[in-house]
């Protein structure tokens, strides 16, 4: 299952600042995107609420 973790870049390394698992020797794939808005995520996230109605489809009805 694909799961976002932060990680530095220091002298030509990328450091973990997340606690991952994993086993000795395992490999993995990296999708490099660097956050534009720093704690961004972080801060945006104390505003999720969840709905019960589609929000996204109604936004997209009206505009047509």
């Amino acid at each position: 299952m694909p799961r976002a973790v932060r990680v530095r870049y220091e002298k030509g390394v990328l450091r973990l600042l997340d606690d991952i698992k994993l086993r000795e020797g395992e490999e993995l794939e990296v999708i490099i995107v660097r956050r534009g808005f720093k704690g961004f995520s972080e801060r945006a996230g104390r505003y999720r609420f969840r709905v019960n109605r589609d929000v996204v489809g109604e936004f997209v009805e009206e505009r047509r």
